[in-house]
């Protein structure tokens, strides 16, 4: 198994001359097509260089392994995630452009997931997500662990919520069917278990519940969630302040004075 550290980013970029034509960019965006369109089980060096009308010789050139390819591709996608500037917007305003950007770019490649945690995420774009997002986080007033802490926070909402949806999605392609329609089908279930589960069945029945769509559901939820997390560091942050004294402080959500 490769060293952890042993990571794409930190190794001496390969001297240009007698460069393939094909680069390096056309390769990591075919890949990302690929894992798109697959999965990770789906990537490989031959149906990659396949894929570009090229030999496994040219790809090497570029890149060693396939895991090294997955952290191309990983920091590639990341650079789809915009993180607003600090002064350009109030920070609740900015994590939450933060935190749709990442779960918008998660929905468009799920592959992603499976990927967090398995190597060093230091490519240069999530590097500039990093550095801003730490920005932002400290113009609003969390500094050291803390500010730590809160990212991790924000991150686990939006891949929590993207795993549990992404997978979702993926049995209802698998079945074939409409998520509306599978629901449908469990509905004799449903009902026969109903006085088993009384608050259960109560709550489906519910105006509003049985009729919304899937994919309101899963955008609901996620606003809901993120909302009450900010609501909760807002409420830390004044509360910080109060404990303090630091009438120095901005007041929570407003930002920073330039």
């Amino acid at each position: 198994m490769a060293d952890f550290t042993d990571s794409v980013w930190t190794r001496p970029a390969r001297p240009r001359t007698g460069q393939p034509t094909l680069s390096r960019e056309q390769i990591v965006r075919a890949a990302i097509e690929l894992l798109d369109a697959e999965g990770a089980t789906g990537l490989s060096m031959r149906r990659l260089g396949a894929r570009l009308g090229s030999g496994a010789t040219s790809l090497y050139w570029h890149v060693a392994t396939k895991d090294d390819l997955l952290e191309l591709a990983v920091d590639e996608v990341m650079g789809e995630v915009y993180v607003p500037e600090v002064g350009d917007t109030p920070w609740r305003v900015g994590v939450s452009v933060m935190a749709n950007g990442m779960r918008a770019m998660l929905l468009r490649h799920p592959w992603v997931i499976g990927q967090l945690g398995t190597r060093p995420t230091i490519g240069p774009n999530v590097l500039r997500m990093s550095n801003r997002s730490v920005a932002l986080l400290s113009a609003a007033g969390f500094s050291g662990p803390t500010l730590s802490h809160v990212h991790s926070l924000i991150t686990a909402h939006v891949i929590g919520s993207t795993t549990t949806e992404t997978a979702v999605g993926a049995a209802v392609r698998r079945a074939g069917k409409s998520a509306a329609e599978l629901r449908e089908s469990l509905q004799p279930f449903m009902d026969k278990t109903a006085e088993q589960y009384p608050e259960y069945a109560r709550w489906r029945e519910e105006d509003g519940v049985r009729d919304m769509e899937p994919e309101q559901v899963w955008d609901q939820s996620f606003g809901f969630g993120l909302d009450r997390i900010l609501d909760g560091l807002d409420l830390w942050l004044a509360q910080q302040h109060a404990r303090t004294g630091d009438s120095d402080q901005q007041p929570p959500g407003t930002p920073p004075i330039s």
